[in-house]
């Protein structure tokens, strides 16, 4: 299992549009496939910083998972309404392994 940490460096004036974007892929990542820990709008400290959290079994099913997400009705509308509302300035992709105990414990090296 793999997770994928989404930061995103977003328009401040425009928060509310980072939220309705957020709550689109709550329906659209699970159905598509992935397990959707959740999106995280700026709250206190820095008002440019949120993530989108989610994990998936390999990079492999990410592969595919990210096809099933392009061609998902609303996928490919939130991914225009990002485009059109100009609320993302940056996104960076991280895929991480879980290393700690006791969680670490339950996977299977």
């Amino acid at each position: 299992m793999i997770t994928c940490f989404i930061r995103y460096h977003i328009d401040p004036a425009k928060k509310p549009q980072f939220e309705h974007y957020a709550r689109n892929w709550g329906q659209a990542i699970p159905r598509c496939g992935a397990d959707l820990i959740g999106y995280f709008s700026p709250h206190e400290g820095s008002s440019t910083l949120a993530y989108g959290v989610y994990s998936i079994e390999n990079l492999a099913a990410y592969e595919a998972y990210r096809q099933r997400l392009s061609a998902d009705p609303l996928g490919r509308e939130n991914y225009e309404f990002a485009q059109r509302e100009k609320f993302l300035l940056r996104e960076d992709r991280t895929f991480l392994k879980l290393a700690s105990a006791p969680h670490a414990a339950l996977v299977q090296p």
